[in-house]
């Protein structure tokens, strides 16, 4: 999955992320307006508030504003609490008026936040709301909309990624497939012995195939 950086300068870290963090779970988030994700980051980084998030997200990209190693001021618990000192926040846009973009925006967070499950090797249970570590109503859209219900967006992701090869291979496993060195199934289980002698085989033809070209 492609993440625009557009970190915090370090010399804002002392303002927007001031503690060192080894994040423990995802605070998901609505921004309350119509901005895009990349103008929701942009203000976040330049203005002299202490508010900051990790993430935002739209119908189109995930732009991320602090590192995941850097607290944010997001979830409204206090310099200590829980959700400032240890959740990567994840702000999804256009929530104000909501519509067709609002809902694309969730989709995509939906998909960002199984990625980073994936990642941290986390469960469904890893996923906050605001709302758990304050009284605001957020994120109000996607609570009005239902909980449960996005929670299931993100374990569909879920359940398309186990099917799926890991982003960082990605790419050799579909020339892999393209060349007919693998079928395309089962991209994450263990190789067995005889299926490494029908790859080397494969490789094998496929060697034998260029040098008689």
């Amino acid at each position: 999955m492609d993440i625009i950086s557009l970190l915090v300068p370090e010399d804002k870290y002392a303002l927007k992320c001031p503690h060192p963090m080894k994040p423990s779970f995802i605070v998901v988030h609505n921004t309350a307006n119509d901005a895009s994700a990349h103008n929701e980051i942009s203000y976040m980084r330049t203005n002299q508030a202490s508010t900051s998030f990790h993430y935002a997200v739209d119908d189109n990209y995930v732009v991320q504003g602090i590192p995941e190693d850097r607290n944010a001021w997001h979830a409204g618990d206090g310099p200590d609490g829980e959700g400032n000192r240890k959740g990567i926040a994840v702000e999804i846009c256009y929530s104000l008026s909501g519509g067709e973009r609002f809902h694309k925006a969730e989709r995509l967070a939906a998909k960002f936040i199984a990625h980073k499950l994936s990642q941290y090797g986390w469960g469904l249970n890893q996923v906050r709301k605001h709302q758990d570590f304050s009284k605001k109503y957020c994120p109000h859209r996607t609570l009005d909309l239902g909980w449960e219900r996005f929670l299931n967006m993100i374990r569909e992701e879920m359940v398309e990624r186990a099917d799926a090869p890991e982003p960082w291979a990605e790419e050799a496993w579909n020339w892999a497939q393209s060349v007919g060195l693998m079928d395309g199934t089962r991209p994450k289980d263990p190789v067995t012995r005889q299926e490494i002698a029908l790859i080397a085989q494969r490789m094998e033809r496929r060697l034998r195939n260029a040098n008689d070209t």
